[in-house]
């Protein structure tokens, strides 16, 4: 496993970050296509094994279950020293006025209730997962401050989406990211498993996935030659469609570590030998020519 820093920040991270979002109690929130705390295991396991030491969750991943679900098996398998944990808040968790958002009294009760659930008493990074319009960012800058000191700490890493299917992000944010030392950690690598089987091959998660119909069924034909250049490319390396879609994120410059799901052990494996797939100029171009400007999505 490779390590890098994480932006500009002296922490060091694993070159994949393993997202939790997969990992969530089916009968709560909005994801029924979770696995609960025993198919998770296995899963959290193999990636501690793998060398991967970054994990990545939200507060509002399976109404909180997500976080339960990676504190208790990361007592199990590793020491909380040797991990870099992420999550994430904005989204309602709770009725009334102020159950949701970046505001300082919404975040003061989300990072407790994120502690809780993840059975530590700090997180590496706390990240805003969406922007608030409603609260002014001087109260949100210093609400996720940690000094006493008013000299206001800037943000070290970027969730972008970016795939094969989706790169409006290397217009303005990527180029920005890297002239700012921001640590890029792309969310969605594989287009939320469409790069990672034959164009139209459906799964349980694809079909019941709302999100990502929002996200990438209005393209399709265009998205459609992509996904089988990839397939082509796989072909002829004679690896899994998942590999080259992750080696190409990977690869990108200013990237410091794809947020992968993972739901079997193989995914892991698959994310992994991502990193040793050195794609050509030749592969890359290939890869790239049927893109076509989408409109902006994922925000």
């Amino acid at each position: 496993m490779e390590y890098v820093r994480l932006g500009r920040t002296g922490t060091k991270v694993s070159r994949i970050c393993l997202g939790c979002m997969t990992f969530g109690e089916p009968n709560r929130g909005r994801h029924p296509w979770t696995m609960g705390a025993e198919q998770s295991r296995p899963i959290i396991r193999h990636a501690l094994e793998a060398g991967i030491n970054f994990f990545d969750t939200a507060n509002s991943y399976s109404d909180g279950s997500s976080e339960e679900i990676v504190g208790a098996v990361r007592r199990e398998y590793a020491k909380r020293d040797e991990l870099v944990i992420a999550t994430k808040v904005f989204n309602r968790m709770r009725p009334g006025p102020n159950g949701a958002g970046l505001s300082r009294k919404a975040i003061l009760h989300e990072i407790d209730q994120s502690l809780k659930r993840l059975g530590t008493d700090y997180v590496d990074l706390y990240q805003i997962h969406r922007w608030d319009p409603g609260t002014p960012i001087e109260e949100t800058l210093e609400a996720l401050h940690t000094s006493e000191r008013r000299h206001l700490t800037r943000f070290v890493t970027m969730q972008n989406h970016l795939n094969l299917l989706y790169r409006e992000e290397e217009r303005e944010m990527l180029p920005l990211c890297r002239d700012e030392g921001i640590g890029v950690l792309p969310w969605s690598p594989l287009a939320r498993g469409r790069l990672a089987r034959p164009w139209g091959q459906a799964t349980p998660r694809i079909e019941s996935d709302d999100f990502g119909h929002q996200l990438y069924d209005a393209t399709e034909q265009a998205d459609r030659a992509v996904a089988e250049r990839v397939a082509q490319v796989a072909a002829q390396r004679g690896v899994p469609m998942a590999q080259v879609a992750l080696a190409w994120v990977a690869q990108h410059p200013g990237v410091t570590a794809p947020i992968v799901g993972a739901s079997k052990p193989q995914h892991v494996d698959d994310a992994v030998a991502a990193l040793k797939l050195d794609l050509s100029p030749e592969e890359t171009a290939l890869l790239e020519a049927p893109y076509v400007p989408h409109a902006i999505a994922g925000q």
